[in-house]
C-alpha cells in the first residue's frame, strides 16, 4: 500500500488529490483512498491539520493534493460586528470550530447551536461548502471537537 508521511512546499505539481472532510483532516494517521482510486496509508506527524491545497509525498514519488470536501455548514452573517464577536464568544465558549469571514462565520452544522444563536438575534442559514476553520491559537493547528470531555478548568455557564 501506498505511503504518504512528508508534507511538501509548494510548487510541487499534484499527480493525484485526496478529498477530506475536516474530521479526517485532523488525523495524522488514516487508510483513505484517493480521487484516483489509489489506496494510500497518511502517516503524519501528530496535532496538524491538513488545509486545502496542502501537498504530500507518496512513497511512489508520486504528489496528493489534499482537497477540502464539501460539509454541512451554518453560516452567520451581520454588518455589527459586535453581533459577531457575540456570536464567535459564544460558539468559543463551547469550543466549536469556527472559519472567520470578513462579515460572518461559519461552523459546522449544529440545530443546538443554531437555535443559540438565533436567541442572539441572528439569522443561521444552511449550507454545503468547504470548511477551513482557524488556526489553533497556540499553533496547534487543531481546534477542540464541538462537543465533548477536555482538560482544563473553567464555566461553561
Amino acid at each position: 500500500m501506498l505511503r504518504a508521511s512528508e508534507i511538501i512546499a509548494p510548487p510541487a505539481r499534484a499527480d493525484d488529490s485526496l478529498t477530506l472532510p475536516f474530521e479526517l483532516r485532523q488525523r495524522s494517521r488514516l487508510v483513505a483512498e484517493s480521487d484516483a482510486g489509489r489506496q494510500i496509508v497518511l502517516q503524519l506527524p501528530r496535532g496538524g491539520v491538513l488545509r486545502h491545497g496542502a501537498l504530500l509525498r507518496v512513497s511512489d514519488g508520486s504528489v496528493l493534493e489534499i482537497r477540502a470536501a464539501k460539509e454541512s455548514l451554518s453560516a452567520v452573517e451581520s454588518s455589527n460586528p459586535v453581533e459577531l464577536l457575540r456570536a464567535a464568544y459564544h460558539l468559543g465558549n463551547r469550543h466549536v470550530a469556527l472559519q472567520i469571514e470578513p462579515r460572518g462565520l461559519r461552523y459546522l452544522h449544529d440545530h443546538v447551536l443554531d437555535d443559540m444563536l438565533i436567541g442572539l438575534g441572528l439569522a443561521p442559514r444552511a449550507l454545503h461548502a468547504p470548511f477551513e476553520p482557524e488556526h489553533g491559537a497556540y499553533g496547534h493547528g487543531a481546534p477542540h471537537p464541538a462537543h465533548g470531555p477536555h482538560d482544563h478548568d473553567h464555566d461553561h455557564g
